[in-house]
Order: C-alpha cells, then sequence, then structure tokens
C-alpha cells in the first residue's frame, strides 16, 4: 500500500452569481510521486452579484463592500490552514459588470488576493479536469452541463478530450429576474441537437449547486444516477411547496429557495431535447476543476 510523502494544502476561490466558494484542498503526493486531491474545508457566502450585474450592468456599492469582506475572511482562513497556493476565478456575474475589473483592482489592493475573470469557454474547460474522466483507459463519450446563477456551459467530452463546448446566458439569477430571452432557449436547443444528439451513448454529467441539492432531496442513493422521472417528481414537489416549508423543512438555505426550481428545469431542458433519461451527478463543480488546473500549474 502506498505511504504519503507529503501533504500540502491548496485553496480555489469560485467568485460566482448566485455564491463565492473557498475550497480548500488536501495535496497529498504518495511515495510513489502520485497525487491526491481531497476535500479540506469550503466555505460559500451568498453574495448575490448577479442580481446586481443582470439587472442594472454593474455590482452596487453594497455587495462590493460585502464580497471584499469575504475575500478579506477567506485571505485569512487560508493562512491559518496554511495554504501554500491558490487561484480566484470571478465567472458571468462579474463578467457582465461594467464595473467588473475596478473590483478586481479594489480586492487585490484590500486583501492582496489576485483575481482573474474568465469567460464561459475557460468555465467550461475547467470542469473536465477531473481525473475521473481523464483515465487511460476511460473511452466514454460526455455531456458536461454546469448551471450557475447567471451562465449554462454544456461540454462534449470525448476520448478524454473536449471536442466542442459553448457557454450561454442561461442560469438561475437570470431566470428569477425574467431576462432569458426565448431566442436564447432556441440557440441552446439548436446547438443540443446539432452537436450532441447525433453521437450515442452519451453520459450526461450534471454538475452545481442545485443539481446536487436536487439530487439529496430526491432521496437517490450517491453512485446512482438521476432519473428524468425523478427530475421531474422533485421539481413538482418543490413547486407545490411554500418558501417557509422549503426553508424549514427541507434546511434549503434561503438564497437556494428561489433559484434551485428554475435551475433544475435547465437540466431538465437538455435531457429532454437529447431524449437522456438520466444524468449522473458526482457532486464536482468548477472550485474541483480548478484545484487540478492548479496543480497543472505547479507541476509545470
Amino acid at each position: 500500500m502506498d505511504s504519503i510523502k507529503e501533504i500540502k494544502n491548496f485553496a480555489t476561490i469560485d467568485i460566482g452569481s448566485n455564491a463565492v466558494r473557498l475550497l480548500i484542498s488536501n495535496i497529498i503526493t504518495t511515495n510513489k510521486l502520485e497525487t491526491i486531491s481531497t476535500k479540506n474545508a469550503l466555505v460559500r457566502v451568498p453574495i448575490r452579484l448577479g442580481q446586481d450585474a443582470f439587472t442594472i450592468g454593474r455590482i452596487s456599492n453594497e455587495n462590493i463592500e460585502r464580497l471584499i469582506d469575504a475575500m478579506i475572511s477567506f485571505k485569512l482562513l487560508m493562512k491559518v490552514h496554511k495554504v501554500e497556493k491558490y487561484l480566484a476565478y470571478g465567472t458571468s456575474a462579474l463578467r457582465c459588470s461594467s464595473n467588473g475589473d475596478n473590483i478586481i483592482d479594489l480586492i487585490l489592493s484590500k486583501s492582496g488576493l489576485n483575481i482573474e475573470i474568465i469567460d464561459g469557454k475557460k468555465e467550461a474547460e475547467l470542469i473536465t479536469n477531473n481525473p475521473i474522466f481523464k483515465a487511460k483507459n476511460n473511452t466514454k463519450t460526455y455531456c458536461f452541463i454546469d448551471v450557475g446563477g447567471g451562465s449554462t456551459e454544456l461540454t462534449l467530452f470525448k476520448n478524454r478530450k473536449v471536442i466542442k463546448s459553448k457557454s450561454f446566458e442561461i442560469g438561475g439569477v437570470r431566470l428569477i429576474n425574467d431576462l432569458v430571452l426565448k431566442e436564447t432557449w432556441d440557440v441552446f436547443k439548436e446547438w443540443i441537437v446539432e452537436n450532441l444528439n447525433s453521437h450515442k451513448d452519451i453520459e450526461v454529467i450534471g454538475l452545481g449547486g442545485n443539481i446536487n441539492k436536487l439530487f439529496k432531496l430526491s432521496g437517490n442513493k450517491i453512485g446512482k444516477s438521476f432519473s428524468i422521472e425523478n427530475i421531474n417528481s422533485t421539481l413538482s414537489l418543490l413547486e407545490e411547496m411554500s418558501y417557509s416549508d422549503k426553508v424549514l423543512l427541507l434546511k434549503l438555505n434561503p438564497d437556494r429557495v428561489d433559484v434551485i426550481v428554475p435551475a433544475g428545469k435547465i437540466y431538465q431542458f437538455l435531457l429532454n431535447n437529447m431524449k437522456s433519461e438520466s444524468i449522473r451527478v458526482p457532486k464536482i463543480g468548477l472550485a474541483d476543476g480548478m484545484i487540478y488546473e492548479l496543480l497543472k500549474k505547479s507541476q509545470v
């Protein structure tokens, strides 16, 4: 059995449209020089940047202050965890904000953290970084769908590499603000039909906090696929429940309550148009992909 040669702590910060996340990971090197990543700590802060970005085109002063406070807190958490390296990315909300670049400069001056705003293509590439999908003996074809607050990334992945990817301005926060045009849904459907439906035996991989929560609420067992029937029934149940019941009975975070059903319907839309009967939910996300990106950079 392998023995441990070294353990380091790396961190990733994902500044999303609905929440901001800090993931601290144990980077374990074995005596055979294999590298394994395991979760050490995860902190999620519900700063809904997309509410500002998608409605008024800029982040409000109140949310700028909250974001800076979060970054200062993250910097301190990284210090006490003795994090050696970190990576911090901003996604859809910061991309769409007229003051996004100014916010990045403010974060640097107040917290010392370097943040990079990435595009949808980069987001799509990051979610495929996990070694689970890049194993040498893996010849499966996958469709990754990552639904965030501001955008949805679709990625066709075959023979351990990205074949095609596309980012769409469809997300949970956009939907609750009625900001997704019919034309955007039409383009989304067209891309699915043209790029996914010609491939046989595609395994659909669902990423994002909302699909993880839906999977848990459905009562499905870990490792089992999430069937379209189960998704439909879970979404129907949630639609019938009151806000109070979702918070008190289901213990959903208040910032999750209003976006979980709209986000779930994006996954539902994909499966229906692919005529796929199920989706796999491995409970990984952008922050996990960022860890492997950081590992690659460290080995160069």
